[in-house]
């Protein structure tokens, strides 16, 4: 979980309830997995952090102690993970598939690989589900808390025959339905963080074309 990640890495940082202001910036790609009916049936998830954030973390973890953006296998083994750490009760992984308008459930993460790249953490993980008909499924990564912002960067593998389109926030209105949001709660509602990244959050829809 970033968040638990962050913990002590960003101890200075504290998300101001006032405003909508992310503080963790992450690249996502999804690489979705499919039976031989073409239903998917699980996803490898990559998250790409930016390097301000890849820094502190490596700082906290004492790795790389030369600074070279370079690390050595046990670094990487020791690394491997990092963000799956906790996954308390309720925590869905920022990730959110829906089905026709129901959501459709993700099993508990498993961490497949980590890597450094330019400065940068790519860590990976994969989550199964399903099966479930790709067609009009929507994807949404996101923090509910808008403490992490995640773009939907790619690149995005689907089966033969699909394909995705997405859409992304337009920031003027999603701050505009923030304010309203605070508007409507009481001080210690918004000192106690409401949950507001979906109102930021890029919206992926996959569509299949039938078989012939």
């Amino acid at each position: 979980m970033i968040r638990a990640a962050l913990a002590t890495a960003l101890a200075a940082l504290v998300a101001a309830p006032a405003g909508a202001h992310p503080h963790v910036f992450v690249d996502v790609a999804l690489d979705f997995r499919s039976d031989a009916e073409g239903r998917l049936t699980g996803v490898e998830v990559t998250w790409t952090y930016d390097d301000f954030f890849s820094l502190l973390i490596l700082t906290d973890m004492g790795l790389d102690p030369d600074g070279d953006g370079e690390l050595t296998e046990e670094e990487l083994a020791q690394l491997k993970g990092f963000d799956l750490v906790e996954w308390p009760e309720g925590f869905e992984g920022d990730l959110y598939i829906h089905a026709g308008g129901q959501k459709v459930a993700l099993d508990h993460p498993v961490p497949t690989g980590v890597r450094m790249d330019e400065g940068r953490i790519v860590a990976t993980h994969e989550r199964g589900f399903g099966p479930v008909a790709p067609d009009g499924l929507r994807v949404e990564p996101y923090d509910p808390t808008y403490f992490v912002d995640y773009t939907l960067a790619g690149p995005v593998v689907l089966p033969d025959g699909c394909a995705y389109a997405i859409t992304e926030p337009d920031l003027d209105e999603s701050q505009r339905a923030f304010r309203d949001m605070l508007a409507d709660l009481t001080a210690e509602e918004q000192y106690t963080g409401v949950e507001v990244g979906n109102l930021f959050s890029d919206i992926m829809v996959i569509s299949c074309r039938a078989p012939s």
